[in-house]
């Protein structure tokens, strides 16, 4: 098998893998652990956000009960 060969099989792998999670996730009876295999998939692809301007991801910080800043500096405890 030619590496080009290889090379495009694991990118229709790759395809397929992120259509499935996002079929996963989108089920409104997804369960904890497809969001950790679709939370680890982009980790494992360098895929990351930051919360800014009231982006999802600074509106789910704002519910947590600690602050992200706090955290970022060491203060305080996570254990609450």
């Amino acid at each position: 098998m030619s590496e080009n060969n290889t090379e495009k099989k694991l990118g229709k792998l790759h395809e397929q893998l992120t259509e499935k999670l996002l079929e996963r996730i989108r089920d409104p009876e997804v369960k904890a652990s497809d969001l950790n295999v679709a939370r680890q998939f982009l980790k494992d692809n360098n895929i990351d956000c930051v919360p800014q301007d009231n982006n999802n991801i600074a509106k789910l910080a704002e519910e947590l009960p600690f602050k992200i800043s706090d955290v970022l500096q060491g203060k305080g405890d996570l254990k609450q």
